[in-house]
């Protein structure tokens, strides 16, 4: 089945993000539910409208953090009252992926555009951006998955009826022989040779019909090992697909620090699982139903796959673990870590590991953690995404805004 396609026209919107974010809002998505949603049908094309007059933004330079490298700078965008769940860095394109659409930045021309359901996504709610083919790829808070063809600017969209498990699309994996796997919250999608418009390309593996290999399936990240292995980070535990094998660990392997490790430690105190009844059955499940507060440890919210080879998983509430292939080490806030539940991991690119939490960004070499915070010059301390620019920039995003941090490696 071939994906929808949509022609149509960005919001041109001058000076800054801010002015960006408010041209396109305001568009519900909907409250999460425990089950998945078929998004609605493409509205009817519109003509994009006119750029606002732009909002000055001076991006407020920030001076460098103590035990930061001289030279270190923040600079601060602000995108309105909205998350920024996905950072993508593109030359000197930044894309921005917030709940209230997608924000094309050229940092070199200081120009931002806004990608909304009036340019041809099916939702605002923006979870993933990634490259494709030369494509930028959009998974979206139910409306599927969109890939950009920018220089004709072009939409297509992919949703249930072409094969997807489930219209909330998490992250994208293209494996080295050029399947396409899709992290959905009903399972994995896999695509043979990516082919997105064949149909019969399409496979969904689930708890149910891999027999409980994949241990959960919200599966929010996806990973390459070093022997070609898909590695899945799911609510229910970490899963490794390898020659049409799954093999899972969860806590009781080792996976994510033990309750009585971290209750004093849980920043979150509002339980999930009095609010959902899909959380309250993994609650039950894993035995935790005299924890009130925030954690799951199984619930690993970022994944991410170094140089040696070493699974970095980022829990909730259960602190950053680290799997060796045979030995798990979990390490929390009482190694220096800024808070136990870990939303994004990103490489450093000198061996190091960037990590984003609740409560602020750590520097991680391996051996010691080195924390900042809004003290230091961060937008805020909830850090939902992160990417490296071409120039060893970092993009840090969090509610209301992006920070960058340049001088980190004498970029400027």
């Amino acid at each position: 089945m071939k994906a929808l396609k949509w022609v149509a026209g960005a919001a041109a919107v001058g000076l800054s993000i801010t002015a960006a974010y408010e041209l396109g809002r305001k568009s519900e998505t909907g409250s999460q539910g425990d089950v998945a949603t078929v998004a609605a049908s493409a509205p009817p094309p519109v003509v994009a409208p006119k750029a606002h007059a732009a909002v000055a933004n001076s991006h407020p330079t920030i001076p460098h953090a103590a035990g930061m490298p001289s030279g270190t700078r923040f600079a601060h965008f602000k995108v309105g009252n909205s998350n920024v769940k996905a950072l993508l860095t593109d030359g000197p394109v930044l894309w921005v992926g917030t709940s209230g659409g997608v924000i094309r930045y050229d940092t070199a021309k200081d120009d931002h555009r806004l990608y909304d359901v009036r340019a041809g996504l099916l939702s605002n709610g923006i979870f993933h951006l990634s490259k494709f083919r030369g494509r930028l790829a959009v998974g979206t808070y139910g409306g599927g998955l969109s890939l950009f063809d920018e220089a004709n600017n072009d939409w297509a969209n992919y949703n249930i009826q072409h094969g997807l498990a489930d219209a909330f699309i998490y992250d994208l994996l293209e494996t080295d022989d050029g399947d396409l796997w899709i992290a959905t919250w009903s399972g994995a999608n896999l695509v043979k040779g990516g082919r997105l418009d064949e149909r019969d390309q399409w496979q969904t593996f689930t708890v149910e019909n891999t027999g409980g290999g994949l241990p959960n399936d919200w599966v929010y990240g996806l990973a390459k090992g070093r022997d070609g292995e898909v590695w899945m980070a799911t609510e229910g535990g970490l899963a490794r697909y390898l020659d049409g094998t799954w093999t899972h660990w969860k806590h009781e392997d080792g996976l994510g620090a033990d309750y009585e490790l971290v209750k004093g430690q849980i920043q979150f105190q509002r339980d999930p699982a009095k609010e959902s009844s899909h959380h309250a059955r993994q609650k039950e499940e894993m035995g935790l139903q005299g924890v009130d507060v925030a954690y799951n440890p199984n619930y690993i919210v970022a994944l991410h796959v170094d140089a040696k080879g070493f699974v970095w998983c980022g829990t909730w509430g259960g602190g950053l673990a680290r799997f060796d292939g045979r030995e798990w080490i979990n390490l929390t806030v009482a190694d220096g870590l800024p808070a136990n539940h870990v939303f994004m991991l990103e490489s450093a690119g000198d061996g190091a590991m960037w990590v984003g939490t609740s409560n602020g960004m750590a520097h991680f070499d391996g051996e010691r953690f080195t924390r900042y915070s809004t003290d230091d010059g961060l937008y805020a301390n909830n850090i939902f995404s992160l990417a490296r620019g071409e120039d060893d920039s970092l993009w840090v995003g969090s509610f209301g805004g992006v920070a960058r941090l340049t001088g980190l490696d004498g970029s400027h």
